[in-house]
């Protein structure tokens, strides 16, 4: 169910929205092995193809380059040296990462609500 002021997407653009939905801020080259929680050594989507409907949907206003610092923590709260660059202040991976705009979000749900869940 498409209204008419939202923009017709493709099926890998709604798993991105409903992706980054779920989990959070994230980067296409993250996104390309583990989007919607798949796992395993070997990218599930070609990465390029991501980066682009990325930029198609930063253009629809849909996501935006996220600013801020990514929520870090330690993994283990028996052993939190683990993580040492988890507790580094200001810390973010190399790469740019992208989040939900307020439509984004809005359409984001929807879909997960009625395809995803």
């Amino acid at each position: 169910m498409v209204n008419q002021d939202e923009p017709e997407l493709g099926e890998l653009c709604e798993k991105i929205l409903v992706h980054i939905y779920r989990y959070g801020p994230d980067s296409p080259k993250y996104m390309a092995h583990r989007l919607l929680g798949a796992s395993g050594w070997a990218p599930t989507y070609d990465e390029k193809e991501i980066k682009e409907k990325c930029k198609k949907m930063e253009s629809l206003r849909l996501i935006r380059v996220f600013q801020g610092p990514l929520k870090r923590s330690p993994t283990s709260s028996v052993k939190p040296w683990i993580k040492i660059k988890a507790r580094e202040i200001n810390y973010k991976p190399a790469g740019i990462y992208y989040e939900l705009t307020k439509d984004g979000k809005r359409i984001a749900g929807k879909l997960f609500k009625e395809k995803y869940r």
